[in-house]
Protein backbone atom coordinates (compact mmCIF):
# COMPACT_ATOMS: atom_id res chain seq x y z
CA UNK A 1 0.00 0.00 0.00
CA UNK A 2 1.34 3.43 -0.97
CA UNK A 3 2.06 5.82 1.91
CA UNK A 4 0.22 9.14 1.77
CA UNK A 5 1.77 12.30 3.22
CA UNK A 6 -0.40 15.24 4.30
CA UNK A 7 1.52 18.49 3.68
CA UNK A 8 0.51 21.89 5.10
CA UNK A 9 2.21 25.19 4.19
CA UNK A 10 0.90 28.59 3.12
CA UNK A 11 3.69 29.05 0.58
CA UNK A 12 2.69 27.75 -2.88
CA UNK A 13 6.31 27.33 -3.99
CA UNK A 14 7.08 25.19 -0.94
CA UNK A 15 4.07 22.99 -1.62
CA UNK A 16 5.07 22.59 -5.25
CA UNK A 17 8.63 21.59 -4.36
CA UNK A 18 7.47 19.08 -1.73
CA UNK A 19 4.91 17.60 -4.11
CA UNK A 20 7.56 16.96 -6.74
CA UNK A 21 10.04 15.51 -4.25
CA UNK A 22 7.64 13.20 -2.44
CA UNK A 23 5.86 11.92 -5.56
CA UNK A 24 9.21 11.17 -7.20
CA UNK A 25 9.95 8.95 -4.18
CA UNK A 26 6.72 6.97 -4.53
CA UNK A 27 4.57 8.79 -1.97
CA UNK A 28 1.06 10.05 -2.52
CA UNK A 29 0.60 13.68 -1.45
CA UNK A 30 -2.36 15.73 -0.21
CA UNK A 31 -1.54 19.46 0.08
CA UNK A 32 -3.36 22.17 2.07
CA UNK A 33 -2.56 25.81 2.84
CA UNK A 34 -4.31 26.41 6.18
CA UNK A 35 -4.55 24.73 9.60
CA UNK A 36 -8.34 24.45 9.17
CA UNK A 37 -7.97 22.56 5.89
CA UNK A 38 -5.38 20.27 7.49
CA UNK A 39 -7.72 19.30 10.33
CA UNK A 40 -10.55 18.74 7.88
CA UNK A 41 -8.45 16.31 5.84
CA UNK A 42 -7.39 14.36 8.95
CA UNK A 43 -11.04 13.83 9.89
CA UNK A 44 -11.82 12.49 6.40
CA UNK A 45 -9.04 9.97 5.79
CA UNK A 46 -5.99 8.16 7.19
CA UNK A 47 -2.48 9.41 6.41
CA UNK A 48 0.92 7.82 6.87
CA UNK A 49 2.45 11.09 8.17
CA UNK A 50 1.85 14.84 8.32
CA UNK A 51 4.52 17.37 7.27
CA UNK A 52 3.45 20.77 8.58
CA UNK A 53 4.74 24.30 8.75
CA UNK A 54 4.80 25.96 12.18
CA UNK A 55 4.00 29.44 10.88
CA UNK A 56 1.05 30.66 8.80
CA UNK A 57 -0.35 34.01 7.69
CA UNK A 58 -1.73 34.96 11.10
CA UNK A 59 1.68 34.62 12.76
CA UNK A 60 4.77 34.23 10.59
CA UNK A 61 7.52 33.99 13.19
CA UNK A 62 6.58 32.66 16.66
CA UNK A 63 5.45 29.15 15.75
CA UNK A 64 2.47 29.36 18.14
CA UNK A 65 0.00 28.70 15.35
CA UNK A 66 1.81 25.47 14.48
CA UNK A 67 2.05 24.37 18.12
CA UNK A 68 -1.71 24.78 18.52
CA UNK A 69 -2.19 22.81 15.32
CA UNK A 70 -0.10 19.90 16.70
CA UNK A 71 -2.36 19.68 19.77
CA UNK A 72 -5.47 19.65 17.59
CA UNK A 73 -4.00 17.00 15.31
CA UNK A 74 -3.23 14.71 18.25
CA UNK A 75 -6.80 15.02 19.50
CA UNK A 76 -8.07 13.77 16.15
CA UNK A 77 -5.43 11.12 15.39
CA UNK A 78 -3.12 10.27 18.27
CA UNK A 79 -0.95 7.87 16.23
CA UNK A 80 -0.38 10.15 13.20
CA UNK A 81 3.38 10.93 12.89
CA UNK A 82 3.96 14.70 12.69
CA UNK A 83 7.10 16.29 11.24
CA UNK A 84 7.32 20.07 11.66
CA UNK A 85 9.26 22.52 9.50
CA UNK A 86 9.89 26.25 9.57
CA UNK A 87 12.41 28.77 8.42
CA UNK A 88 12.29 30.94 11.54
CA UNK A 89 11.98 28.69 14.53
CA UNK A 90 14.47 28.23 17.30
CA UNK A 91 15.58 25.15 19.17
CA UNK A 92 13.14 26.05 21.96
CA UNK A 93 10.18 25.98 19.59
CA UNK A 94 11.34 22.64 18.17
CA UNK A 95 11.56 21.17 21.68
CA UNK A 96 8.07 22.47 22.49
CA UNK A 97 6.74 20.88 19.28
CA UNK A 98 8.27 17.52 20.27
CA UNK A 99 6.69 17.76 23.75
CA UNK A 100 3.29 18.29 22.17
CA UNK A 101 3.65 15.16 20.04
CA UNK A 102 5.72 15.98 16.94
CA UNK A 103 7.97 13.12 15.92
CA UNK A 104 10.80 15.17 14.37
CA UNK A 105 11.79 18.59 13.09
CA UNK A 106 13.43 20.05 9.94
CA UNK A 107 14.45 23.58 9.01
CA UNK A 108 13.92 25.37 5.74
CA UNK A 109 15.65 25.12 3.37
CA UNK A 110 15.65 21.41 3.96
CA UNK A 111 17.95 18.65 2.82
CA UNK A 112 15.97 16.30 0.58
CA UNK A 113 17.89 13.28 1.83
CA UNK A 114 17.33 14.19 5.51
CA UNK A 115 13.65 15.01 5.01
CA UNK A 116 12.96 11.70 3.26
CA UNK A 117 14.89 9.79 5.91
CA UNK A 118 12.85 11.44 8.70
CA UNK A 119 9.52 10.72 7.01
CA UNK A 120 10.35 7.07 6.36
CA UNK A 121 11.58 6.61 9.92
CA UNK A 122 8.40 8.14 11.37
CA UNK A 123 6.20 5.94 9.19
CA UNK A 124 8.11 2.82 10.27
CA UNK A 125 7.78 3.80 13.92
CA UNK A 126 4.04 4.31 13.50
CA UNK A 127 3.60 0.91 11.83
CA UNK A 128 5.62 -0.83 14.55
CA UNK A 129 3.71 0.97 17.30
CA UNK A 130 0.33 0.17 15.77
CA UNK A 131 1.27 -3.46 15.23
CA UNK A 132 2.48 -3.76 18.83
CA UNK A 133 -0.71 -2.21 20.15
CA UNK A 134 -2.84 -4.50 17.99
CA UNK A 135 -0.89 -7.57 19.09
CA UNK A 136 -1.24 -6.63 22.76
CA UNK A 137 -4.98 -6.05 22.44
CA UNK A 138 -5.30 -9.26 20.46
CA UNK A 139 -3.37 -11.25 23.05
CA UNK A 140 -5.49 -9.83 25.87
CA UNK A 141 -8.66 -10.70 23.98
CA UNK A 142 -7.56 -14.19 23.07
CA UNK A 143 -6.49 -14.94 26.65
CA UNK A 144 -9.96 -13.94 27.84
CA UNK A 145 -11.61 -16.03 25.15
CA UNK A 146 -9.90 -19.38 25.76
CA UNK A 147 -12.91 -21.59 26.33
CA UNK A 148 -12.34 -24.57 24.05
CA UNK A 149 -12.62 -27.92 25.84
CA UNK A 150 -9.81 -29.41 23.81
CA UNK A 151 -7.56 -28.38 20.97
CA UNK A 152 -7.72 -31.38 18.64
CA UNK A 153 -10.91 -32.30 16.82
CA UNK A 154 -11.93 -35.93 17.21
CA UNK A 155 -13.86 -37.10 14.17
CA UNK A 156 -14.08 -40.88 13.86
CA UNK A 157 -17.73 -40.87 12.83
CA UNK A 158 -18.54 -40.73 9.12
CA UNK A 159 -20.69 -37.62 9.50
CA UNK A 160 -17.88 -35.67 11.19
CA UNK A 161 -15.25 -36.80 8.72
CA UNK A 162 -17.49 -35.53 5.94
CA UNK A 163 -17.98 -32.18 7.71
CA UNK A 164 -14.25 -31.74 8.34
CA UNK A 165 -13.51 -32.42 4.69
CA UNK A 166 -16.13 -29.84 3.72
CA UNK A 167 -14.68 -27.24 6.11
CA UNK A 168 -11.15 -27.85 4.86
CA UNK A 169 -12.28 -27.28 1.28
CA UNK A 170 -14.33 -24.17 2.09
CA UNK A 171 -11.41 -22.72 4.05
CA UNK A 172 -9.62 -22.03 0.77
CA UNK A 173 -12.34 -19.56 -0.24
CA UNK A 174 -13.24 -16.23 1.37
CA UNK A 175 -16.96 -16.99 1.61
CA UNK A 176 -18.94 -16.18 4.74
CA UNK A 177 -19.64 -19.35 6.72
CA UNK A 178 -22.49 -19.89 9.19
CA UNK A 179 -22.24 -22.78 11.67
CA UNK A 180 -25.52 -24.00 13.12
CA UNK A 181 -26.27 -26.61 15.75
CA UNK A 182 -27.27 -27.12 19.35
CA UNK A 183 -25.47 -25.61 22.34
CA UNK A 184 -22.20 -27.32 23.16
CA UNK A 185 -21.59 -29.00 19.80
CA UNK A 186 -18.25 -27.20 19.29
CA UNK A 187 -19.23 -24.58 16.70
CA UNK A 188 -16.56 -22.14 17.89
CA UNK A 189 -13.92 -24.85 17.68
CA UNK A 190 -14.86 -25.58 14.06
CA UNK A 191 -14.74 -21.85 13.30
CA UNK A 192 -11.16 -21.77 14.54
CA UNK A 193 -10.40 -24.92 12.54
CA UNK A 194 -11.73 -23.16 9.43
CA UNK A 195 -9.47 -20.16 10.04
CA UNK A 196 -6.43 -22.36 10.72
CA UNK A 197 -6.84 -24.06 7.32
CA UNK A 198 -7.42 -20.83 5.37
CA UNK A 199 -5.03 -18.51 3.56
CA UNK A 200 -5.50 -16.09 6.51
CA UNK A 201 -4.15 -18.58 9.05
CA UNK A 202 -1.11 -16.41 9.86
CA UNK A 203 -3.34 -13.44 10.70
CA UNK A 204 -5.65 -12.79 13.65
CA UNK A 205 -8.65 -14.90 14.64
CA UNK A 206 -10.93 -12.70 16.76
CA UNK A 207 -13.97 -14.25 18.42
CA UNK A 208 -16.89 -12.16 19.67
CA UNK A 209 -19.69 -13.60 21.79
CA UNK A 210 -22.60 -11.47 20.59
CA UNK A 211 -24.70 -12.63 23.51
CA UNK A 212 -22.26 -10.97 25.93
CA UNK A 213 -22.08 -7.58 24.18
CA UNK A 214 -24.44 -5.00 25.75
CA UNK A 215 -26.55 -3.14 23.21
CA UNK A 216 -25.17 0.20 24.41
CA UNK A 217 -21.58 -0.93 23.70
CA UNK A 218 -22.26 -2.79 20.44
CA UNK A 219 -20.61 -0.24 18.12
CA UNK A 220 -17.71 0.42 20.47
CA UNK A 221 -16.91 -3.30 20.84
CA UNK A 222 -17.10 -4.07 17.14
CA UNK A 223 -15.79 -0.87 15.57
CA UNK A 224 -13.92 0.92 18.38
CA UNK A 225 -14.20 4.50 19.62
CA UNK A 226 -12.08 7.61 19.94
CA UNK A 227 -11.24 9.31 23.22
CA UNK A 228 -14.10 11.48 24.43
CA UNK A 229 -16.70 9.87 22.14
CA UNK A 230 -18.94 9.34 25.17
CA UNK A 231 -18.78 9.77 28.94
CA UNK A 232 -16.68 6.69 29.76
CA UNK A 233 -14.47 6.87 26.65
CA UNK A 234 -11.31 7.89 28.50
CA UNK A 235 -8.96 6.49 25.86
CA UNK A 236 -8.95 5.34 22.25
CA UNK A 237 -10.20 1.79 21.68
CA UNK A 238 -9.59 -0.53 18.76
CA UNK A 239 -12.68 -2.53 17.78
CA UNK A 240 -12.85 -6.22 16.96
CA UNK A 241 -13.11 -5.67 13.20
CA UNK A 242 -9.90 -3.64 13.24
CA UNK A 243 -8.15 -6.24 15.41
CA UNK A 244 -9.13 -8.92 12.90
CA UNK A 245 -7.62 -6.98 9.99
CA UNK A 246 -6.53 -9.40 7.22
CA UNK A 247 -7.66 -12.32 9.40
CA UNK A 248 -11.00 -13.78 10.47
CA UNK A 249 -13.71 -12.49 12.78
CA UNK A 250 -16.03 -15.02 14.43
CA UNK A 251 -19.43 -13.73 15.54
CA UNK A 252 -20.81 -16.34 17.92
CA UNK A 253 -24.49 -16.39 18.94
CA UNK A 254 -25.51 -14.05 16.13
CA UNK A 255 -29.19 -14.57 16.97
CA UNK A 256 -28.55 -12.33 19.99
CA UNK A 257 -27.64 -9.26 17.93
CA UNK A 258 -30.21 -6.57 18.85
CA UNK A 259 -32.49 -5.68 15.95
CA UNK A 260 -31.55 -2.01 16.39
CA UNK A 261 -27.88 -2.83 15.72
CA UNK A 262 -28.31 -5.27 12.85
CA UNK A 263 -28.44 -2.50 10.21
CA UNK A 264 -25.04 -1.21 11.39
CA UNK A 265 -23.44 -4.61 11.03
CA UNK A 266 -25.11 -5.13 7.64
CA UNK A 267 -23.67 -1.86 6.34
CA UNK A 268 -20.13 -2.94 7.32
CA UNK A 269 -20.55 -6.32 5.64
CA UNK A 270 -21.93 -4.76 2.45
CA UNK A 271 -19.61 -1.78 2.09
CA UNK A 272 -16.56 -3.24 3.85
CA UNK A 273 -16.11 0.09 5.66
CA UNK A 274 -16.81 1.47 9.12
CA UNK A 275 -16.23 4.48 11.37
CA UNK A 276 -15.22 4.41 15.00
CA UNK A 277 -17.71 5.87 17.47
CA UNK A 278 -17.06 9.60 17.68
CA UNK A 279 -15.07 9.74 14.44
CA UNK A 280 -16.09 10.59 10.88
CA UNK A 281 -13.00 8.91 9.44
CA UNK A 282 -13.86 5.86 7.32
CA UNK A 283 -11.71 2.73 7.63
CA UNK A 284 -11.62 -0.20 5.24
CA UNK A 285 -12.47 -3.75 6.37
CA UNK A 286 -10.58 -6.81 5.15
CA UNK A 287 -11.77 -9.81 7.18
CA UNK A 288 -13.19 -13.31 6.70
CA UNK A 289 -16.59 -13.51 8.38
CA UNK A 290 -17.50 -16.66 10.30
CA UNK A 291 -20.62 -16.83 12.46
CA UNK A 292 -22.58 -19.34 14.51
CA UNK A 293 -25.99 -19.76 16.10
CA UNK A 294 -28.07 -22.33 17.91
CA UNK A 295 -31.22 -20.28 17.31
CA UNK A 296 -33.92 -20.66 14.71
CA UNK A 297 -33.04 -17.70 12.51
CA UNK A 298 -35.76 -18.45 9.96
CA UNK A 299 -38.39 -18.24 12.69
CA UNK A 300 -36.82 -15.01 13.97
CA UNK A 301 -37.03 -13.55 10.46
CA UNK A 302 -40.70 -14.48 10.25
CA UNK A 303 -41.27 -12.89 13.66
CA UNK A 304 -39.48 -9.69 12.59
CA UNK A 305 -36.62 -10.18 15.06
CA UNK A 306 -33.83 -10.71 12.54
CA UNK A 307 -33.15 -8.97 9.23
CA UNK A 308 -33.36 -11.27 6.24
CA UNK A 309 -30.80 -9.22 4.27
CA UNK A 310 -28.29 -9.60 7.12
CA UNK A 311 -28.95 -13.34 7.24
CA UNK A 312 -28.13 -13.59 3.53
CA UNK A 313 -24.81 -11.83 4.18
CA UNK A 314 -23.96 -14.28 6.95
CA UNK A 315 -24.93 -17.60 5.38
CA UNK A 316 -23.20 -17.92 2.02
CA UNK A 317 -22.56 -21.48 3.19
CA UNK A 318 -24.32 -23.12 6.16
CA UNK A 319 -22.64 -26.00 8.00
CA UNK A 320 -24.77 -27.83 10.56
CA UNK A 321 -22.79 -29.46 13.37
CA UNK A 322 -24.71 -32.56 14.55
CA UNK A 323 -25.34 -33.15 18.25
CA UNK A 324 -23.29 -35.71 20.12
CA UNK A 325 -26.11 -38.29 20.10
CA UNK A 326 -25.81 -38.40 16.28
CA UNK A 327 -22.05 -39.00 16.31
CA UNK A 328 -21.74 -41.81 18.83
CA UNK A 329 -18.60 -43.19 17.20
CA UNK A 330 -16.80 -40.14 18.60
CA UNK A 331 -18.07 -40.32 22.20
CA UNK A 332 -15.63 -42.81 23.77
CA UNK A 333 -12.59 -41.26 22.07
CA UNK A 334 -13.68 -37.81 23.22
CA UNK A 335 -14.24 -39.09 26.76
CA UNK A 336 -10.74 -40.60 26.89
CA UNK A 337 -9.27 -37.35 25.60
CA UNK A 338 -11.09 -35.37 28.31
CA UNK A 339 -9.90 -37.78 31.01
CA UNK A 340 -6.28 -37.37 29.88
CA UNK A 341 -6.59 -33.59 29.69
CA UNK A 342 -8.10 -33.18 33.14
CA UNK A 343 -5.74 -35.67 34.76
CA UNK A 344 -2.77 -33.75 33.35
CA UNK A 345 -4.26 -30.45 34.53
CA UNK A 346 -4.77 -31.70 38.09
CA UNK A 347 -1.49 -33.67 38.05
CA UNK A 348 -3.04 -37.01 38.91
CA UNK A 349 -2.72 -40.46 37.37
CA UNK A 350 -4.90 -40.92 34.30
CA UNK A 351 -7.72 -43.38 35.03
CA UNK A 352 -9.20 -45.67 32.37
CA UNK A 353 -12.84 -46.10 31.43
CA UNK A 354 -14.51 -49.41 32.30
CA UNK A 355 -16.63 -51.20 29.70
CA UNK A 356 -19.76 -50.36 31.71
CA UNK A 357 -18.76 -46.70 31.79
CA UNK A 358 -18.33 -46.73 28.01
CA UNK A 359 -21.75 -48.35 27.60
CA UNK A 360 -23.28 -45.68 29.84
CA UNK A 361 -21.64 -42.92 27.82
CA UNK A 362 -23.00 -44.40 24.61
CA UNK A 363 -26.52 -44.88 26.01
CA UNK A 364 -26.92 -41.36 27.37
CA UNK A 365 -28.63 -38.71 25.17
CA UNK A 366 -26.15 -35.86 25.97
CA UNK A 367 -28.52 -32.85 25.83
CA UNK A 368 -25.53 -30.64 26.71
CA UNK A 369 -23.41 -32.25 23.98
CA UNK A 370 -19.60 -31.94 24.10
CA UNK A 371 -19.66 -29.35 26.87
CA UNK A 372 -21.64 -31.69 29.11
CA UNK A 373 -19.37 -34.63 28.28
CA UNK A 374 -16.37 -32.55 29.28
CA UNK A 375 -17.87 -31.62 32.66
CA UNK A 376 -19.00 -35.19 33.38
CA UNK A 377 -15.49 -36.59 32.84
CA UNK A 378 -13.84 -33.83 34.87
CA UNK A 379 -16.10 -34.72 37.79
CA UNK A 380 -15.66 -38.46 37.31
CA UNK A 381 -11.87 -38.47 37.74
CA UNK A 382 -12.43 -37.25 41.32
CA UNK A 383 -15.43 -39.47 42.08
CA UNK A 384 -13.75 -42.73 41.08
CA UNK A 385 -12.07 -44.68 43.91
CA UNK A 386 -9.57 -46.52 41.76
CA UNK A 387 -7.61 -46.20 38.58
CA UNK A 388 -10.76 -47.02 36.62
CA UNK A 389 -13.86 -44.90 36.07
CA UNK A 390 -17.02 -46.99 36.37
CA UNK A 391 -20.56 -46.18 35.22
CA UNK A 392 -21.58 -45.06 38.73
CA UNK A 393 -18.70 -42.55 38.80
CA UNK A 394 -20.20 -40.75 35.82
CA UNK A 395 -23.30 -39.88 37.86
CA UNK A 396 -25.38 -39.48 34.71
CA UNK A 397 -28.97 -38.31 35.26
CA UNK A 398 -31.75 -40.86 34.76
CA UNK A 399 -34.88 -40.17 32.66
CA UNK A 400 -37.53 -38.22 34.57
CA UNK A 401 -40.42 -40.43 33.45
CA UNK A 402 -39.53 -44.02 34.20
CA UNK A 403 -42.53 -45.38 32.27
CA UNK A 404 -41.73 -43.57 29.02
CA UNK A 405 -39.72 -46.41 27.53
CA UNK A 406 -42.33 -49.00 28.52
CA UNK A 407 -45.23 -47.03 27.04
CA UNK A 408 -43.21 -46.45 23.85
CA UNK A 409 -42.62 -50.17 23.56
CA UNK A 410 -46.35 -50.75 24.09
CA UNK A 411 -47.17 -48.39 21.20
CA UNK A 412 -44.40 -49.49 18.84
CA UNK A 413 -44.70 -53.24 18.33
CA UNK A 414 -43.49 -54.47 14.97
CA UNK A 415 -43.09 -57.83 13.28
CA UNK A 416 -39.87 -59.57 14.22
CA UNK A 417 -38.74 -59.48 10.58
CA UNK A 418 -39.02 -55.65 10.36
CA UNK A 419 -35.70 -53.88 9.66
CA UNK A 420 -34.38 -51.00 11.73
CA UNK A 421 -35.04 -48.60 8.84
CA UNK A 422 -38.66 -49.79 8.58
CA UNK A 423 -39.18 -49.29 12.31
CA UNK A 424 -37.60 -45.82 12.23
CA UNK A 425 -39.70 -44.79 9.24
CA UNK A 426 -42.89 -45.93 10.97
CA UNK A 427 -41.99 -44.00 14.15
CA UNK A 428 -41.38 -40.83 12.14
CA UNK A 429 -44.72 -41.22 10.34
CA UNK A 430 -46.55 -41.67 13.66
CA UNK A 431 -44.83 -38.66 15.20
CA UNK A 432 -45.57 -36.50 12.15
CA UNK A 433 -49.26 -37.34 12.56
CA UNK A 434 -49.19 -36.57 16.29
CA UNK A 435 -47.52 -33.19 15.63
CA UNK A 436 -49.86 -32.25 12.74
CA UNK A 437 -46.95 -32.36 10.30
CA UNK A 438 -45.19 -29.47 12.07
CA UNK A 439 -41.50 -30.14 11.22
CA UNK A 440 -40.06 -28.24 14.20
CA UNK A 441 -42.27 -29.98 16.76
CA UNK A 442 -41.76 -33.36 15.12
CA UNK A 443 -37.97 -32.97 15.13
CA UNK A 444 -37.96 -31.89 18.79
CA UNK A 445 -40.21 -34.76 19.85
CA UNK A 446 -37.81 -37.21 18.19
CA UNK A 447 -34.77 -35.56 19.77
CA UNK A 448 -33.39 -34.58 16.36
CA UNK A 449 -31.99 -31.36 15.00
CA UNK A 450 -33.84 -29.85 12.03
CA UNK A 451 -31.12 -30.90 9.62
CA UNK A 452 -31.05 -34.46 10.96
CA UNK A 453 -34.84 -34.65 10.72
CA UNK A 454 -34.82 -33.47 7.10
CA UNK A 455 -32.07 -35.96 6.26
CA UNK A 456 -34.36 -38.76 7.45
CA UNK A 457 -37.32 -37.39 5.48
CA UNK A 458 -35.15 -37.48 2.38
CA UNK A 459 -33.82 -40.94 3.22
CA UNK A 460 -37.31 -42.44 3.59
CA UNK A 461 -38.85 -40.24 0.85
CA UNK A 462 -41.38 -38.75 3.26
CA UNK A 463 -43.13 -35.43 2.65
Amino acid sequence: MTDTILVADDDASVLSALNMLLKSEGFEVVSVTTPEALLEQVEKADFSAALIDLNYRDDTTSGKEGLTLISELKKRDHILPIVVMTGYSSVEVAVEAMKLGAGDFVQKPWSNERLLHILRTQIQLKDASLKGFRLQRENDLLKSQIHQPFSNIIAKSTVMQTILAQITKLAQSDMSILFTGENGTGKSMFAEYLHAHSSRAEESFIAVNMGAVPESLFESELFGHVKGAFTDAKEHRIGRFELAKAGSIFLDEIANIPLSQQAKLLRVLEERRFEKVGSSKTQAVDVRLISATNGNIQQMIEDGQFRQDLFYRLNTVVIDIPPLRERRDDIVSMAEAFVSKHAAHYRINTPTLSSKAKDALLSYKWPGNIRELNHVLERAIFLCNSECIDASDLALPTPKNGNDNHSLQQQCTYPSEASLDEIEKEIILQRMQQCNNNPLLTAESLGLSRSAYYRRLEKYQLT
